[in-house]
């Protein structure tokens, strides 16, 4: 039987999509998020506590990326074979269970373990869910929805800030535990419940989903098979992909922009303290302001993106705007303005966060199948190598100068490489269309 299907019958069939399997996909980013970047507050009492220096702690914060790095594309292709719900549920035990024990530290060596298993757990979330929506919405249907589920990393901040500092202010002490070591188990607990309820919540490919009528699953089907034909020039095989300079573009692209984001994450609440005298609590509320514009340049970026099918320009802009909030960030900490800082810092979320997800709108025009997934996985690990670099970096230049803008000026030229190279070598997208009406088996 033959029928017809519109483009209203299929927006209403991917809203369905969209609110079934984005939510939970966001909550275990945030919650992952949140595990990742809790450090940045732990930093403020833990280096005191154990007499560490910033370089230690840039070396603990940075190395949680090495774990990423190797474990990233190896995660991908078994979430390949066995799914997604089975690899979230891992990922989450995993890592939930590496944040708790961090509680309990004494030594570098302590910090550095966990941190690297925490990146290695971890390793395949990130571009697991990416490949995961790759299985269930056409590229452009899909800006919008991974900058929905991207947004998880302000909204981490957002919430997690002021979480962070509500824990740190209110259980210093009890029961002999310090504020930072409660900061960790507090925080690890709810990824563990995540990783059991992921095989109960989650549904692997759109063949499974029996909360989608059969006409339903037909729309998804018809947009993803139109967007592999039209798309058939794509690499397939990830030897192929590796060959292709476009891939390697895409990696230093994001290495470049994942720079800047690293730097706000673990730094973020020591620039703010640097310049203004706040309570933990008030620090929290600070910088969940400032990732309140990081999670609406996501949301607006992702937008304009999917509106305009277009993402080059979208991730370029938003980069440059990355690098200039981080310059200004410089020359407000030389000029002693908490203020200056607070809103440079808020530039800079709204724009490094903002490309990010328009970037996850460039691999898939390029490669598809095995390619796609090994490719997204290794892209994501070697640009992440940023967030190991960074921390190490800022901490370092912190502890020879005595203060932070040098180190941000050039972490901000480096953000704004990501820019010169997506206008030299990225080619010009070219938008995947859905046509207005067309046969439909059904």
């Amino acid at each position: 039987m033959t029928t017809t299907s519109t483009v209203e019958e299929r927006d209403r069939t991917f809203r369905r999509v969209v609110l079934r399997i984005v939510p939970f996909a966001t909550l275990v980013y945030v919650i992952a998020w949140i595990d990742r970047a809790n450090v940045g507050f732990a930093k403020l009492t833990t280096l005191d506590d154990l007499q560490w220096s910033d370089a230690v702690y840039g070396a603990g914060a940075g190395i949680f990326f090495l774990g990423y790095f190797f474990f990233e594309v190896p995660s991908n292709l078994l979430l390949q074979k066995i799914g997604a719900p089975k690899t979230i549920m891992r990922i989450a035990l995993g890592w939930g269970a590496a944040t708790v024990l961090m509680a309990f530290i004494t030594e570098p060596w302590h910090f550095y373990v966990l941190r690297f298993l925490q990146g290695a757990f971890e390793a395949g979330l990130h571009p697991g869910l990416i490949l995961y929506l790759t299985f269930w919405l056409p590229a452009h249907r899909r800006a919008k929805a991974v900058a929905i589920f991207m947004s998880a990393s302000p909204l981490a901040m957002l919430v997690g800030s002021p979480l962070a500092g509500y824990i740190m202010t209110c259980t210093d002490g009890v029961l002999g535990i310090a504020d930072w070591q409660w900061l960790f188990i507090i925080e690890g607990l709810p990824s563990i419940a995540l990783g059991v309820l992921a095989v109960f919540l989650m549904t692997d490919k759109p063949d499974n989903a029996k909360w989608l009528s059969p006409v339903e699953r037909e729309h998804v089907a018809h947009e993803l098979a139109s967007e592999s034909a039209d798309l058939s020039g794509r690499e397939h095989k990830f030897s192929a992909a590796l060959r292709t300079r476009t891939v390697w573009i895409l990696v230093l692209t994001l290495f470049c922009i994942i720079t800047g984001n690293a730097t706000l994450s673990f730094y973020g609440p020591s620039l703010v303290e640097a310049t203004l005298t706040v309570d933990f609590s008030t620090l929290g509320w600070i910088m969940s302001g400032i990732f309140v514009l990081g999670w609406l340049g996501m949301i607006v970026n992702g937008w304009l993106s999917d509106r305009m099918a277009e993402a080059r320009w979208h991730t370029a802009c938003a980069a440059g705007a990355g690098a200039l909030g981080l310059v200004l960030a410089a020359i407000a900490l030389e000029l002693g303005s908490g203020i200056g800082v607070i809103v440079a810092l808020a530039v800079s979320a709204a724009g490094t966060m903002g490309a990010i997800p328009v970037f996850w709108s460039l691999p898939p025009q390029f490669m598809s199948g095995t390619a796609l997934a090994a490719g997204v996985a290794l892209i994501n690990s070697i640009a992440n190598l940023a967030g190991y670099a960074a921390p190490q970096f800022l901490g370092s230049v912190k502890d020879a100068a005595g203060g932070y803008s040098l180190g941000l000026y050039v972490i901000a030229g480096v953000e704004f490489i990501a820019v010169l190279l997506i206008l030299a070598f990225i080619k010009k997208d070219s938008a995947v269309g859905a046509p207005k009406t067309e046969p439909l088996n059904a």
